[in-house]
């Protein structure tokens, strides 16, 4: 599948978490994840990045909890799948609620579509329900790289 965070730890651990069943599809750049072990896998990877080097530690992920069976998160899938061939420095996942209550659970998720932005697994924003031009916003916010003094 080829996202960021498995090019940058060479296939490693985030190679691990796409293992087969994981994502919609080889075109797609969103990975979706349908185990509890894979997304930890997946996330603490994440957190492992070298936090000295600007470039990558600047890598954000846009996790999308969502249902099949929810409307709104129909609606978005469209453009989330856009987001991710037009960002490809940003780690996009999705994460349906029903199968990972638990995953939801722990992110304080109460509505949906709720997109949770991490970088090293931290929380640093989030945008609930379906607001394609706000969600856009935030993603081109914190894909730049953060600027240092030297």
């Amino acid at each position: 599948m080829g996202s960021t965070l498995s090019a940058l730890l060479g296939g490693g651990a985030a190679a691990a978490a796409e293992g087969p069943g994981d994502s919609s599809s080889d075109s797609s750049p969103v990975i979706e994840f349908h185990s509890s072990n894979r997304w930890q896998l997946h996330l603490n990877a994440s957190k492992q990045i070298p936090k000295l080097v600007t470039p990558i530690s600047s890598l954000c992920m846009v996790v999308d909890f969502s249902a099949s069976w929810c409307g709104p998160c129909k609606f978005m899938e469209p453009a989330i799948h856009s987001m991710a061939t037009k960002f490809t420095e940003v780690d996009f996942v999705k994460i349906d609620v029903d199968e990972l209550s638990d995953v939801a659970q722990d992110f304080g998720v109460q509505a949906m579509p709720t997109f949770v932005f991490l970088k090293q697994g931290k929380e640093v924003d989030r945008v609930i329900g379906a607001k394609k031009d706000e969600l856009e916003r935030k993603v081109l916010k914190h894909k730049e790289s953060p600027k240092f003094a030297a």
